[in-house]
């Protein structure tokens, strides 16, 4: 037997006792090459010569999710990767190129749209299908596109499955539940007149929702939805079951948010379009306070693609995607800093964060709270700034912050996920842990409330708490939805890899999607809704 390490580059000497009727070679010395494999070569064995199948690579690199990094590492390390492939639809195209190009097309965003559409996306993120690639991706990973979402309005709650289905249960005094009624609902209940459309993403907000189909449809009700509303007995105006926007048609719109006094949307484009509270001082276009018609966000995102939207109290965030990298904007009021601009003022069209470049760091997620903001980025580190009442930024004080500040006693962690309430922010670690920091009145923060002999509550936390209690149900949570509005009743959210979800905070009307004991009307541990959403 030889006992020589195959491949090896070096001579190994060796001793062994020979059948002469067996033998073949002499009993000598031998020496054994390593093999190299290359990317180019002609007939030495063991080479595998790319350039002669490429379509087996081109399956390799569209079947093995990299990401559109990796595909430009290969272009830079090697000239295979760079010339032309000769494949359709565009001989002209490298290997990578077409490998991002097929990538695309398995995105339900991308695949609707026609050859000219495609072409204007791929010009609108710099000419490059490895940056539409990576514009799609980061606006799933923002959104949670296509998969499943719970979202914590102000006294109502939405659950969308993973197959499209929406839930609603809370408050409904203006008919945002859908259900064709006035009535509060204390269990998850299916929006069945919603039967057919697939539903991707939800926001919600006082008194109002909004939902987006995978056909890029925008479905509203609930007080004064974008027109479609009739005037009740009371002569407020609310629509009680899901009517199509129609001034949205021509839209296709892959992401909604609700904000104090407007609201806006994302194009699959990157555009951004808001309604309503939308004078000459605010978003970026002259219109009347309540002007139904969509208007597109002008100044410098008139051309930058926008992968997320985030709305706030009369403020908006936006996560933009650049050949560069990722940047946030905000407009819209400044008051407590909470545009991130160094000063309190109110920006007429959206402005670059200029912050993050100093601190180094690429945003990946944004949110944006009713008075102060948040953001996670790529590398993992957690920035807060705004309005820090109550410990909200979790810099350990209440102090404001008008520009972006990490969140030192984050450091050990690497976030994925931030959320923000009403002085209220949420943190989810990659390994599913969540801590969380701010007002925590309505034991919407998930710790134990503690109380002292005046029956006076101090639950405020000023630096991240790991959440115990979410430890404890052993599931690895992935988002996190509190509430998002000048409310103190806030409620939160936890919904994990496994379609599970958990409900803590405020439950008065129903929020939680269970019924409360006599008496109570807020719970301070996580328990779960009686809904699958996998």
């Amino acid at each position: 037997m030889d006992p020589t390490t195959s491949g090896s580059s070096s001579s190994l000497p060796f001793q062994t006792i020979v059948d002469p009727s067996l033998s073949l070679v002499p009993p000598l010395q031998r020496t054994f090459k390593r093999v190299q494999r290359h990317c180019f070569g002609d007939s030495n064995p063991g080479e595998f010569p790319l350039a002669e199948t490429p379509s087996i690579v081109l399956i390799i690199l569209t079947n093995c999710d990299l990401e559109p990094r990796d595909l430009a590492n290969l272009e830079a390390t090697c000239t295979f990767f760079r010339k032309p492939s000769n494949f359709a639809p565009d001989v002209r195209l490298s290997i990578t190129e077409i490998a991002a190009l097929d990538m695309c097309q398995e995105r339900a965003i991308f695949k609707p749209m026609n050859s000219e559409e495609k072409e204007l996306l791929k010009q609108r993120c710099g000419g490059s299908w490895k940056l539409v690639l990576r514009y799609i991706l980061a606006g799933e990973i923002c959104c949670r596109r296509e998969k499943s979402q719970a979202i914590a309005g102000p006294s109502h709650s939405i659950a969308v499955t993973s197959s499209g289905s929406v839930y609603s249960f809370g408050s409904n005094s203006s008919g945002q539940l859908g259900h064709g009624t006035l009535e509060e609902e204390w269990r998850p209940r299916l929006i069945r007149s919603l039967q057919g459309i697939r539903i991707i993403q939800a926001a919600a907000g006082a008194g109002r929702t909004m939902l987006i189909s995978d056909a890029g449809q925008v479905y509203a009700f609930g007080k004064e939805s974008f027109g479609e509303a009739e005037h009740t007995i009371e002569g407020s105006k609310v629509v009680t079951t899901p009517q199509l926007v129609k001034s949205l048609k021509d839209i296709y719109v892959v992401q909604a948010a609700i904000g104090n006094f407007f609201s806006a949307v994302l194009s699959r484009e990157g555009r951004v379009y808001t309604f309503c509270w939308g004078n000459e001082s605010k978003l970026g276009h002259r219109t009347e306070p309540n002007d139904l018609e969509p208007h597109p966000l002008l100044g410098p995102l008139e051309n930058t693609p926008v992968v997320q939207i985030a709305a706030g109290y009369c403020y908006l965030l936006a996560l933009a995607c650049q050949p560069s990298g990722m940047s946030v904007y905000s407009v819209g009021c400044g008051l407590g800093g909470k545009l991130g601009h160094g000063s309190m003022t109110d920006e007429k069209y959206p402005r670059l964060i200029e912050h993050f470049q100093t601190l180094n760091l690429q945003p990946r997620v944004v949110a944006a709270g009713a008075w102060h903001a948040a953001v996670v980025g790529q590398d993992g580190r957690t920035c807060t700034w705004g309005w820090g009442r109550y410990g909200c930024l979790g810099h350990g004080n209440e102090e404001s912050e008008s520009v972006p500040k990490v969140v030192e006693s984050l450091d050990n962690i690497k976030a994925v996920h931030v959320a923000t309430g009403d002085y209220t922010t949420f943190v989810v670690s990659d390994t599913g842990d969540v801590y969380s920091f701010g007002y925590g009145e309505s034991s919407s923060l998930g710790h134990s409330s503690v109380i002292d002999g005046q029956g006076n509550r101090h639950a405020n936390v000023l630096s991240p708490k790991l959440v115990t209690s979410l430890k404890n149900i052993n599931e690895r949570v992935v988002q996190i939805s509190l509430t998002n509005s000048v409310y103190w009743n806030a409620h939160t959210f936890a919904l994990t890899d496994s379609g599970k979800l958990f409900a803590f905070g405020a439950g008065d009307k129903g929020q939680l999607g269970t019924e409360l004991p006599a008496q109570q009307t807020e719970r301070a541990m996580p328990e779960q809704v009686n809904i699958n959403l996998s």
